[in-house]
């Protein structure tokens, strides 16, 4: 944990976890093991989020998501105190580009956030994994269409499989699955504008500025809330107020390991990972929440799964020929 806060404050090197050996002292373990930890912590800690937010009943999900905004920038600001990193975060308030673009990020985030959390407690949890199944696919396009990218076959290949089995899942659903739609295309555009201004912001920082944004909309939402159907913030119990307040450092924590990985792990590496939150999600869905799985839905998902194996198997040979040396043939 020590390790991935420096990290949000280091913008070179990469500090060395240690391990005890049988001699007694402590050997350097490599930074790919430690990043393997880092990622599949933040993935792990992504992947069973429905159920924490299921705990929280009887509050609802407009509430869940103002605490969530207002403990993640007390718990920023904590952060930020402790390893006294104010110098990057004053630096971006200086930048009126950065902190509108933030301000944008903010936004993409709050729909997330609001779309994920009235899902799952409306017992979609299947369709919100799906959602973050269909990320990878969407980022894609976002490349091609945003950024003016080309796409490989395969990546062309993953696409199309892609939107058949949107179309098979809509007629499983009886409808367009817009939650899975509005999660991947906002976590995309997200990742996206992250992507623009990664060079120039850490991810303290950077999450700093979007709960400073999302603040004022989270005290009307609160306010809102309270006038309607009362806060349940305090008057549950003990443990219930706690993993209100937890649910803020549950926003930080994942992302400050997200960034640790980040800076060990190759891209392809990271890419794989990934797919471990909504796997998880997936299966607390089905199991766990029993939610029906018909014939069509399982057809729908299997061609999800099988574009993003064409999506992963194209992206890990791709990166295996970047990176094997150049022969001269004199």
């Amino acid at each position: 944990m020590a390790s991935a806060v420096r990290d949000f404050s280091r913008s070179e090197g990469v500090p060395v976890q240690q391990s005890p050996t049988s001699s007694g002292r402590r050997a350097p373990r490599s930074a790919a093991n430690t990043g393997l930890i880092f990622a599949f912590s933040a993935y792990g800690m992504w992947g069973i989020l429905p159920l924490y937010f299921l705990f929280l009943a009887p509050t609802g999900a407009f509430e869940i998501v103002a605490w969530r905004v207002l403990f993640s920038l007390v718990f920023c600001g904590v952060l930020i105190a402790s390893t006294r990193a104010w110098r990057p975060l004053v630096a971006a308030l200086r930048s009126p580009r950065i902190v509108w673009t933030m301000g944008l990020a903010g936004v993409l985030i709050y729909i997330n956030w609001q779309t994920f959390i009235l899902g799952t407690l409306s017992g979609h949890v299947v369709e919100t994994a799906l959602g973050y199944f269909i990320n990878p696919i969407i980022t894609v396009l976002l490349g091609v269409f945003v950024l003016h990218e080309r796409l490989r076959t395969a990546q062309w290949v993953a696409v199309l499989i892609s939107f058949i089995a949107v179309i098979v899942l809509s007629v499983g659903y009886g409808t367009v699955p817009w939650i899975s739609l509005i999660l991947a295309f906002s976590f995309g555009l997200y990742g996206l504008i992250k992507k623009r201004v990664g060079g120039h912001l850490d991810a303290l920082t950077g999450l700093t500025l979007e709960t400073m944004w999302l603040t004022p909309i989270a005290i009307i939402q609160l306010v809102v809330v309270s006038l309607i159907s009362g806060l349940t913030f305090g008057t549950v119990s003990p443990v219930h107020t706690i993993a209100l307040i937890g649910s803020g450092v549950l926003t930080a924590i994942p992302l400050l390991f997200f960034a640790a990985a980040s800076r060990r792990l190759p891209l392809t590496t990271l890419g794989l990972v990934q797919y471990l939150a909504p796997v998880l999600q997936f299966l607390a869905g089905v199991v766990i929440l029993r939610e029906p799985m018909p014939p069509e839905r399982w057809l729908g998902f299997g061609l999800v799964w099988l574009a993003l194996i064409v999506l992963t198997v194209d992206m890990v040979v791709t990166g295996r020929a970047q990176r094997r040396p150049a022969i001269d043939p004199f």
